[in-house]
């Protein structure tokens, strides 16, 4: 696993996501993860939708099922599941201007409920969840095979996990690990970052059954060069993003040299973005 130099913790992602909230709204848009690209005709947001809907038919989901989300971010993967699938969600954010966000679309559902929590400090139940999914959170973990024993914990018998993620080559090297995904999780406030090897070894250590795992890399990875163009744009046309960049205070403004390296990572092999699949088996089995 890659780990950053200087440790990240919990507090330090909830703050990177608070300060940084108008910026990713503004480039990102309600959904703050990658699209999907399968047929390369998608719209950007036809593509983060396309994400959405892939992990959703790898879960097999039939209304009135209850759905964790850790890790929601605005809650617009929330809303989206529980408009095209019926489903209770329930989300989490270490962020309280993510919850903010997310709890305007909880306004008058009786599907949607969100909540500011620490997932390897959460509160809930043994077995309280149908399915749980993690769309690129399980990064900010600092503890990633806790974070499969509370998913095991939490999901009853038969429960399914998807998990998108970032990941490291099996095989990185030296100047990778330097110059490009070091770099990335110290200024993405990434704990560390695993590979697939790892991702498959935590499931199963925590008592899950994988089902599959998914390398789609080549289909996500036009999402960075969409931020960067983005992100060039505010800058030439925004006062207030150069004035941000510009400012020693602004704690988390060293993100910005991630878009580049990420872009970089994906374009040469360094980085990977993976789609884990796994249950927790029924007592019967």
């Amino acid at each position: 696993m890659i780990i950053p130099r200087k440790p990240q913790t919990s507090a330090e992602v909830a703050e990177h996501y608070d300060e940084l909230d108008p910026f990713y709204r503004e480039i990102w848009g309600e959904h703050v993860h990658h699209g999907l690209w399968v047929t390369g005709r998608e719209t950007p947001d036809q593509a983060v939708e396309a994400l959405i809907a892939h992990l959703a038919d790898g879960l097999a989901l039939k209304p009135g099922q209850h759905v964790c989300d850790i890790g929601c971010g605005y809650g617009a993967t929330a809303e989206w599941l529980a408009e095209n699938h019926g489903v209770h969600v329930t989300g989490i954010t270490l962020s309280s201007a993510q919850l903010r966000q997310a709890q305007h679309r909880a306004t008058g559902s009786s599907l949607l409920h969100f909540m500011e929590q620490d997932w390897l400090a959460n509160t809930f139940e043994d077995g309280v969840f149908d399915h749980m999914i993690a769309i690129e959170s399980s990064e900010h973990m600092s503890d990633k095979q806790r974070f499969f024993n509370e998913a095991y914990r939490t999901l009853r018998p038969g429960g399914r996990l998807a998990v998108y993620a970032w990941l490291a080559r099996d095989d990185t090297r030296s100047w990778e690990e330097r110059l490009l995904l070091e770099p990335i999780c110290r200024e993405g406030r990434l704990p560390g970052m695993g590979t697939e090897p790892e991702y498959r070894e935590w499931a199963e250590r925590a008592g899950f059954t994988v089902d599959g795992f998914e390398d789609l890399s080549a289909k996500v990875k036009r999402t960075w060069s969409l931020c960067a163009r983005r992100v060039a744009k505010k800058i030439v046309t925004h006062s207030h993003y150069r004035r941000y960049l510009l400012d020693a205070r602004s704690r988390n403004r060293i993100f910005a040299l991630s878009l580049p390296r990420i872009w970089l990572a994906y374009t040469i092999g360094s980085m990977r973005y993976g789609f884990l699949t796994a249950h927790k088996p029924s007592s019967s089995s």
